[in-house]
């Protein structure tokens, strides 16, 4: 049907858009609190970028992609993530040529065609950080402080930091010989993503959601425990840091995350209260990640909050703010004489900085002044016939009721008095 949008996308409404702002808003304080800037990669990359950065055998690639073939016969993906897509304005930029490190935020819309449930949807928005040029553990607590300060700053506050670590191409060929030692007699009890997985990605089974693939899994070898000198150095130090900024976290060793890229730090903050589903951001070290694109050895790590899990967390705990729209101003019109009269006094609100509206459907005085109850305002200024004819009038507070008549010239002048003192 053509009134009914396509499954897993939802409308954000003129009564809902005003938490959306609210969460975008903090977004943005926060990240200038830490020095990081905006930016804004297209919607739809080559695909290529996708395959080489997230990694052919993760579930976004193998399942979850929006691709297609443009005009011109080239694969196009809509991004179902965005730090490959800064990586690639990264290097088309030249970044790497500011100060480092570079320290950029997003937020926008992303696209994964999964299973459609509470807070998640095929089209759903990510605020993210990246933090290109570093390779010491400061960064990585900078960042997971950045996104706890974000998370708490909106009440957020029965977070749990997940903390990993997920080893080097030195340290990591060592770990996958022992565990796919350790998984060998269970492969045919696996389910059919993890049979795949084992040669070509066995950490990704840890993973793995299903409950059979779970149980199985129990026991597995740690990677903590495979770490060469420089990855385990690495991590100490990030605890350290941590606990020097009062952030409390919970290691995990099955922690690895859904995308390839990542390297020694991987993490992710829970919200208890949303039960089973209560990741809400995620993210990690991607050391190789800008020469797999085409770019010089460059260290990078970042973390990607969901927007839409972050509403619902507020929504359930009662911490949406009051958003509604409340009017300066409404201008009331009575009769068609009074219209030219009443927009003119419209304009010239609007023009001073008030937020001001007025009728255009013709309703009747007691109508208009529900409208200007509903809008919550604070003045009212009715213009009738009468009015027209002496240049002036009738100005009155919504809140005592007490109105006075005012010439036309002396309207902006008198609510400066009132509204500003």
């Amino acid at each position: 049907m053509l009134t009914t949008g396509p499954r897993g996308t939802k409308d954000i409404l003129p009564d809902t858009s005003g938490f959306w702002q609210y969460v975008e808003k903090k977004a943005r304080e926060v990240c200038n609190l830490f020095g990081y800037r905006e930016i804004r990669t297209p919607i739809f990359e080559h695909t290529e970028l996708f395959l080489r950065g997230i990694g052919e055998t993760t579930d976004i690639v193998e399942k979850e992609m929006y691709t297609f073939s443009d005009r011109g016969g080239r694969s196009i993906t809509l991004r179902p993530e965005n730090t490959a897509a800064v990586v690639r304005a990264f290097l088309e930029h030249k970044l790497y040529a500011d100060t480092p490190p570079a320290k950029l935020f997003y937020i926008g819309p992303m696209f994964r065609y999964d299973r459609p449930q509470a807070g998640r949807y095929r089209q759903f928005h990510q605020f993210g950080i990246e933090a290109i040029g570093a390779k010491g553990p400061a960064i990585d607590a900078e960042i997971i402080i950045l996104a706890t300060q974000f998370l708490r700053s909106l009440g957020l506050n029965e977070l749990v930091l997940q903390l990993n670590s997920v080893g080097c191409p030195e340290c990591r060929p060592k770990y996958r010989s022992v565990l796919q030692e350790f998984l060998r007699d269970k492969l045919s009890n696996l389910c059919k993503d993890c049979q795949s997985r084992f040669d070509r990605n066995p950490m990704r089974i840890l993973d793995c959601k299903q409950a059979e693939c779970t149980s199985l899994t129990q026991g597995a070898p740690q990677m903590v425990d495979c770490l060469c000198d420089e990855c385990n150095q690495h991590f100490t130090q990030l605890k350290t840091l941590l606990t020097a900024g009062n952030i409390e976290f919970k290691l995990n060793p099955r922690l690895v995350r859904g995308l390839d890229y990542y390297t020694k730090t991987a993490f992710e903050i829970q919200y208890a209260p949303l039960g089973s589903q209560s990741a809400v951001c995620g993210g990690g070290r991607y050391d190789g990640l800008i020469a797999e694109c085409g770019g010089q050895p460059t260290p990078g790590i970042g973390f990607a909050i969901g927007m839409e899990r972050v509403l619902l967390a507020l929504e359930k705990q009662n911490l949406l703010p009051d958003v509604m729209n409340q009017y300066d101003v409404f201008v009331i019109p009575l009769g068609e004489k009074a219209q030219a009269a009443a927009f003119k006094v419209l304009c010239d609100l609007r023009k001073s900085g008030y937020i001001a509206d007025m009728d255009f459907m013709d309703r009747s005085l007691k109508a208009q002044m529900k409208l200007a109850n509903k809008f919550s305002a604070q003045y009212a200024v009715i213009i009738g016939d009468d009015e027209v004819a002496t240049n002036s009038a009738v100005l009155k507070n919504m809140q005592t009721g007490e109105q006075q008549q005012i010439n036309f010239d002396e309207l902006l002048k008198k609510l400066d008095t009132e509204v500003n003192g």
